[in-house]
Parts: structure tokens; sequence; C-alpha cells
């Protein structure tokens, strides 16, 4: 018998009422069913992508937090979102809607390329030199920023034409757009508004629930700042902070999308929460950060003096992170912010990530270091000896020349450098890094007992970081910095075993030699010499090919999971 598909009671309404509601849920279900049906081709080896990411859990220890404090914590998560899905327009506007389409689609291909295009922003992989990994499109260095196809020549050439639109168009807070034969520059707080207007709402509810007024102050301010594009007092109250219990990272500071005059800023954020323990361990570097800057070896018109300036260092855990601090490579340390001004004002502030850290030392250094360096060298790789490395990384990206000399002028570095910029910074500061490291321990405030571990610790993470290829900012640095060294005997391939080994006593003057090139090349704003240097040693040698492919299991950075889970707009 036939079950009754309405109750007897219904009237003929009801039951057309109930009719089209189940045909649209089952045509619900067979559109979902075939949602993926429809999707552009996925790259074949889409799995093998995925496994380079190792997913860890980011959690948020809320034993320790007030109520309030965890009230405060969700609304400043809530306004990192909404700085997410700007940045989201910036890299890829595309990916976004395809990320948004395959929303609840269930197919296991939708759900891979929707984690995918999660880790990387978009629909291109940034540890493969921007390929497709969905659909055919090549990457265009535009992204979302400038109109399609526009060059860098074209708009030095539009600028020349029209002198007073230079400073907007080259302006770190403004997209292009085309209108007829112009160039029009739209302001962020303009081009954003609705997504910026709500992150201001929620950081002033933030600071309404925070306990330090300092930090409420600098939320408001923040908020300010993101509907006018002036972040210039913000980031002043940002340095003013005295070991804050809370902090964020909240604003446009990076260039890494804009590969077409390498100044655009992209929108990112991180939540963060104090590791007390290990931020009283710095206290040792921010005493020195000006006796190295004195040390560099360039002319002293081009290492400013720091004395006297603010070397605030934070180690902080991130419950949270959004933007271009979320997606792609996973920065264990930041050095904010990136304005010369600041810097000349007042200087910058170092914080480190320590549970991104530990994640990557833990899933990354120390599994690829067992696997491609010589294994007394690669014993003394240490979780330790390369959170030194990176504190020196990060006081580095402020030190040497403020502006660059040009023409009798000072002239902004990025803006001189163009493109190669975040390249030759990264470049910069790890070199620069590990000069001051020895400086350091030449002087003894670092033991010297540890010296060859700090040098094997770097090599460590250059073997991890050249695998990000050469269109990403930080695999260029050290794709750069691994043939030098190479060139210059400092760093050896042992054919029989195709391990690498690092060659201690050459390592001090290869990098103090490397050092003075690169602060060289920022001081003087020699976009020529960056772009031609860069492209002298931008290729991967085959040997070092064939030594990663033994190590093709081992992550090359993490995917991280947070216990918050906010949507796409």
């Amino acid at each position: 018998m036939a079950p009754k598909l309405f109750p007897r009671e219904m009237n003929l309404r009801d039951c057309i009422a109930l009719l089209l509601v189940a045909v649209g849920s089952l045509g619900g279900l067979a559109a979902q069913a075939g949602f993926s049906q429809g999707l552009p081709p996925v790259a074949h080896d889409l799995d093998a992508r995925l496994a380079k990411w190792q997913p860890v859990k980011m959690p948020l220890d809320a034993s320790r937090l007030t109520s309030r404090e965890r009230e405060m914590v969700e609304d400043l998560v809530e306004a990192s979102q909404d700085l997410d899905d700007i940045y989201w327009r910036q890299s890829d506007p595309q990916g976004l809607a395809l990320y948004k389409r395959l929303e609840g689609d269930t197919d296991p291909r939708a759900v891979k390329i929707r984690r995918m295009l999660m880790i990387n922003g978009g629909r291109f992989d940034l540890i493969d030199d921007n390929t497709p990994f969905v659909g055919t499109e090549l990457y265009s260095p535009d992204c979302g920023l400038y109109p399609s196809g526009l060059t860098r020549q074209e708009i030095e050439q539009y600028v020349l034409d029209h002198p007073t639109q230079k400073s907007a168009v080259y302006s770190p807070y403004t997209i292009i757009e085309r209108k007829g034969q112009e160039l029009v520059a739209i302001p962020y707080h303009e081009a954003y508004k609705p997504f910026l207007a709500r992150a201001a709402g929620r950081l002033r509810q933030a600071a309404s629930l925070s306990d330090d007024s300092a930090f409420a102050r600098f939320l408001q301010m923040r908020a300010e700042a993101l509907l006018t594009d002036n972040y210039f007092p913000s980031d002043l109250a940002w340095l003013d902070l005295k070991n804050p219990k809370f902090d964020v990272i909240f604003a446009p500071y990076e260039t890494y999308l804009d590969n077409v005059l390498g100044v655009k800023t992209s929108y990112g954020a991180a939540v963060l929460i104090r590791n007390d323990a290990e931020s009283r361990k710095l206290e040792l570097y921010q005493r020195y950060v000006p006796e190295i800057q004195n040390a560099l070896p360039v002319p002293v018109e081009d290492r400013p003096s720091l004395g006297g300036r603010l070397t605030p260092m934070e180690v902080m855990d991130s419950p949270f992170r959004a933007g271009d601090l979320r997606h792609g490579y996973q920065a264990v340390a930041d050095n904010l912010p990136n304005d010369p001004r600041i810097h000349a004002e007042k200087g910058t502030k170092k914080i480190f990530f320590k549970n991104f850290m530990d994640a990557r030392v833990n899933y990354v250094i120390l599994p690829l270091a067992r696997r491609l360096m010589e294994p007394k060298q690669a014993a003394q790789v240490s979780g330790e000896d390369y959170l030194t490395f990176t504190i020196l990384h990060e006081i580095s990206h402020g030190l040497g020349p403020a502006f660059a000399r040009k023409n009798g002028r000072q002239v902004d570095i990025r803006a001189a450098i163009g493109p190669t910029y975040a390249g030759l910074e990264e470049a910069k500061a790890d070199v620069v890094g590990m000069y001051g490291l020895k400086w350091l321990v030449d002087r003894g405030a670092l033991p010297r007992s540890q010296l060859d571990g700090y040098y094997a610790s770097y090599v460590a993470g250059l073997l991890r970081t050249v695998r990000y290829g050469v269109r990403e900012a930080h695999g260029q640095a050290e794709m750069m910095e691994f043939n030098y060294l190479s060139e210059k005997g400092a760093l050896k391939h042992d054919r029989a075993s195709g391990r690498y080994v690092v060659d201690y006593a050459r390592m001090p003057d290869s990098l103090a030699t490397l050092a003075r090139i690169l602060l060289q090349v920022e001081a003087t704003g020699d976009r020529a010499k960056a772009e031609a240097w860069f492209k002298h040693y931008d290729v991967m040698p085959s040997e070092l090919v064939a030594a990663l492919e033994t190590a093709g299991d081992v992550p090359v950075d993490v995917d991280p999971i947070f216990s918050f889970h906010p949507q796409i707009q």
C-alpha cells in the first residue's frame, strides 16, 4: 500500500504549498549533487599539492581569560574577518567567487578545492610560482589592485604625462581603475567602505571591553584610520603600548601582492595574546639594536642612529589570523609598521608568533634538516637557535637605510626598487640578521659555543623556504642567498650522500659581503642592480631540485586550524 503523502486534515492549498517545498528541496539537492560538475579544470595533482600543507590546530586557550576578555577577543576576530574579506578582493576576486560558489558542496573534489583556495587566498599556487590549480587562467601581477594587463611602464608614462596624479597613483592605499584613457586612483577607504565600516565598529566594541586604557585608545584610533587611510597616528600609539596582554596587527601593511609597482598594500590581521615567559627573554636583544645598526658595513649616512628609538618586542600566541597573515606563507614573526616615517621617529615593533614558530620547527624545519643536511650538522639545528635567527631577522627589517638616495634626494626605498623590493628586503633581513648575530657572539652577548648551531639552523631555514619558489618574496630571497653562499663555498653539496654541508669557517665573511651588497642596493635605490642580482641567482640548481624531491613528504608549511570559523562575505 502506498504511503499517505499528506495528512487527511490538510486542505488543497496546504497540499500545494507542501508540494512546492518538496519540489524546491529536491531541486536544491539535485543542484548540490551536481554543483561541482561545472567546475573549471582542476590540477591532476591536487592531493599532492594539499599534502604540502600540514593542518595544525591553533586553539584559543580561554581558560586564562575572563568572560569580558573572551568577548573582546571575539570582537577582534570578527573585525579581522572583515579585513580577510577585503584581502580576497585584493588577491583574486574570481577565486573568491569560486570559493563562495562551492560553499556547502559536499563533493570531495569541491571540498579539496575550497581548502586549497583558502590556503592560497586565490586560484594560484603560491609555492609553485603562482601556477593555477583550478582553471586555466594564468596568474596576472595586477591581482585586484590594477586593471587587467596594466604594466609598470604604462603607469610610469602616465604619471609623466599627468604629474599631479602621481602621488595618488603610487599611494599604498589606492586601487587603480581605467576610465577611458585615464587612470583613476580610488582610496581604499572608499573602495572597501562596507567592510571597513563594519571592522571599525567591531574595533570600537572591543575597545569598550578592554581593561587596558592604552590598548582601548589604540583600537579607537585604528578604527578611525580604517575610514581615512591615515595610519600614522595610530601606528605611533601602537608602538607606545607597554607589554600589552592583548594586541593586534590590523592594517594594510605588506606589499607582497603588488607585482606591478610594488607599493600597494594588502590587508592583514592577527589577534595576539601575550606569552610572558618568552617575552621576557627578548630584553637582551633590545639593548643592542642601536649598536648593531652602528656596526653595519655601510657608510654612516646609510645607517641613521637608532639611539633612543623604541624597539618593542613581543612573544605572542595568535588564536586567529586573517588577510595576508592567513593565506600562503605562514609568518612566524613580523616587524611593523613599514612606514619609514615611523622608523625615523619611533622605530618598529617586533612580534613573534610562538604557536606558529613551534609548528614550523616541529613539522617542517627539524624533519627537513634530518633529511637534507649532513647528520652531525642536522643534529645542531634546534628550535631555540632558529628562534634566535628569527629574532635577528625581524630586528634587521628596521636596520640599515631608512630612505634611498636618488639624485640628491631621499626617496622611499620600496618605490625606488619596485616589485623586487619585497624579495630584496627579506634577503636583507636574513643576511643582516646573521651578521648581527655574529656581532653579538663576538661581544659575548650570545654564547660562541652556539655559533655553529645558529648557522646550521639558518641553513635549515633556507632549505625550507626555497621550496616556495622565486615568485614568492621569501622564496626569491632565500634562493638568492642559497646560490650566493654556494658560489662562495660556504654551503656545499656532497654528491656521495646527496646532503648539504655548511662550511662554518666561510660563513661569516660570505654573509658580511652579501650584507654590504644588499644594504648598498637599498641605500642607492638601484632598481636595475636589484633586478639583475636576483635574476642571476633565481635558478634552483639541479642537485637541489633532486634533494628536495627526496624530502617531498615533508610539509612545506602549516595550514592553521582556528577555534573560530567566520564566514567569507
